[in-house]
């Protein structure tokens, strides 16, 4: 099937990003777990704020990050997410749609405030992440277009999600429509503590509903309770049609499991679909890109994602995808923040041709 309007639909948390270099003490003294995301109020959220040194503020969230590295690529891309129609929210539509992305969720017009992530860079260039999700909560199943799921090669969905029911529903019903129509549904683990918070429902969902599977190393360890990354990759490769694990340093590695597409008995196209460009059973081992500086590995993963989605959906082959998801998270990892500073297309011409 190729009658779409977009390569990719995100369905993701949208939130304000707060980027700040801070030491390993202020990351102590805060009590967060070092490298990882910790949900907190509004309270604590503007607590924290107060006491950032001084911040570039950026609109951001994970899944969305991605869909602006697609348009970066020069992808057609959507996003669904909720905001407030507050400042924040107003900036971060402009945002978004200042980069072509397709944004037409209507702002909460009352509710919690536009949610906002404090990300705090510490000098081994890390990030520990503190996020107050607020307006970003609400997201539901209303919210998803089936029509334009449908209209969609790919579509991308946040597990960072999973931690609110109307959240999950949205997923669901996105998850279905894909199917429905013969696309292509991708989900991304987000962080290790989400996965320790939802791992049977993870599992169940990854056998179950997603063709392409996001995650680093951490994460798919956890999702399989294992301390060997071989030993997750054997345990993933039954159930998910491709596998893409970033491994920091070390690069990432890329799967074609054994599971066949996602879609309903009776589907057109079931066991495969079009476009589909690689062998069950495949192995691809990518080395990382290299950088000059490491800066800041905030959106290192979205900007992975971005690339090997992009690849996926004009038609490259898996070794392919992750050469361009390498390319996409070298760049972002070279400055402060996890979007693209310069353009994806251009530096995508080194790979591809």
């Amino acid at each position: 099937m190729t009658d779409t309007d977009f390569d990719v639909l995100g369905i993701g948390n949208a939130l304000v990003d707060v980027i700040a270099s801070v030491d390993n003490a202020f990351v102590e003294t805060h009590d967060f777990p070092h490298g990882a995301t910790t949900m907190v109020d509004l309270e604590r959220a503007e607590a924290v704020y107060a006491d950032l040194p001084p911040a570039q503020e950026l609109s951001g969230g994970s899944c969305a990050n991605t869909i602006a590295g697609l348009a970066s690529f020069g992808a057609t891309v959507a996003f669904i997410g909720r905001v407030r129609d507050d400042q924040l929210g107003k900036v971060y539509t402009h945002d978004l749609r200042s980069l072509g992305v397709d944004f037409d969720v209507a702002p909460a017009t009352d509710g919690p405030a536009t949610g906002r992530c404090l990300v705090m860079v510490t000098p081994d260039a890390h990030r520990t992440q503190c996020t107050y999700l607020g307006a970003s909560t609400f997201i539901g199943p209303d919210d998803v277009d089936a029509g334009v799921v449908a209209r969609s090669q790919v579509t991308y969905l946040e597990g960072y999600l999973w931690d609110q029911p109307s959240a999950k529903d949205a997923i669901r019903k996105a998850a279905t429509a894909a199917r429905g129509a013969g696309r292509q549904v991708a989900f991304t683990l987000s962080d290790p503590f989400c996965v320790d918070r939802h791992r049977e429902e993870f599992r169940s969902l990854v056998a179950d509903e997603i063709d392409v599977l996001f995650g680093n190393e951490a994460e798919i360890c956890s999702l399989y309770e294992v301390e060997d990354f071989d030993a997750a990759l054997q345990r993933l490769r039954p159930h998910c049609r491709v596998g893409a694990l970033t491994r920091s340093e070390r690069g990432s590695v890329v799967i074609a499991g054994d599971a066949p597409a996602a879609l309903p008995t009776g589907a057109a196209g079931a066991g495969a679909r079009d476009g589909d460009q690689w062998e069950p059973g495949e192995v691809h081992v990518i080395d990382a890109d290299p950088v000059e500086r490491l800066v800041d590995t905030t959106g290192a993963g979205d900007q992975y994602a971005a690339g090997f989605l992009h690849g996926l959906t004009h038609g490259y082959d898996l070794a392919t995808c992750g050469r361009l998801g390498s390319v996409a998270a070298a760049e972002v990892i070279s400055h402060l923040g996890a979007r693209p500073a310069v353009s994806l297309a251009r530096l995508a011409e080194n790979v591809t041709g």
